[in-house]
């Protein structure tokens, strides 16, 4: 899940682009509207933390500015100025959901990932397809209950073909949903990662669709 922390705060914003990581997370962190303008123009996001005061403008301009785009990416309000009144104002501006400063991360990660789930339409919080369960929040995976020992990438890799099990998802849309900006990709590291599933899940779990990507082989739920 790729998400785009825009805050202020140096100590802040380097603390959520790491905390957030360790959670599952990858993140893309700017420092204000104009570089959250650029990302958004650039990167389709999972998620958007997006912090209320910032130095070049109003987070709700921001906001304001992805709605009348009609943009629907999920945006959660991050700001010290927690009064009801602009909790409301926040969230009829189109925000899907408000935490006030301070906070602890595992309720951001919590409603972040509660948020993306609404914004993808699933009801549930674990993935499930032909009996392996993925758990987003503990990063966990069982397959008939036994549980699955994956890296991080493989996790990420698996969840982003778990999130679309219908759809075929292209390398460059996995290459998104493992790696941040700032990360160098291997030109065959998708290849690798699909590679590493498939000996953990058998070979007839992924497939491949030539010149398009991969994709969950049917026969699952």
């Amino acid at each position: 899940m790729r998400i785009l922390v825009v805050e202020d705060d140096p100590l802040l914003l380097d603390g959520l682009a790491v905390g957030l990581g360790l959670k599952g997370f990858t993140v893309d962190a700017v420092a204000n509207c104009e570089d959250g303008r650029a990302a958004v123009r650039a990167q389709r996001y999972d998620g958007i933390v997006l912090d209320v005061m910032l130095p070049d403008g109003s987070g709700f301009d921001l906001l304001k500015e992805l709605r009348d785009a009609k943009d629907g990416t999920p945006v959660l309000l991050l700001t010290a100025r927690d009064q009801v009144p602009e909790r409301i104002a926040g969230l009829d501006a189109g925000a899907d959901d408000y935490v006030g400063k301070p906070f602890d991360l595992d309720e951001l990660a919590a409603r972040l990932r509660a948020i993306a789930r609404r914004g993808a339409g699933r009801a549930t919080a674990h993935l499930e397809w032909r009996g392996v369960v993925l758990d987003p929040a503990s990063l966990t995976a069982t397959r008939d209950g036994v549980p699955l020992k994956l890296t991080r990438r493989e996790f990420a890799a698996l969840r982003a073909l778990m999130e679309r099990p219908a759809a075929t998802v292209s390398k460059a849309a996995l290459e998104e949903a493992l790696y941040g900006w700032q990360e160098e990709v291997e030109s065959n590291a998708v290849e690798v990662h699909i590679h590493h599933l498939r000996a953990k899940l058998g070979q007839d779990f992924i497939k491949t669709v030539r010149g398009l990507g991969y994709r969950l082989a049917e026969g699952g739920a």
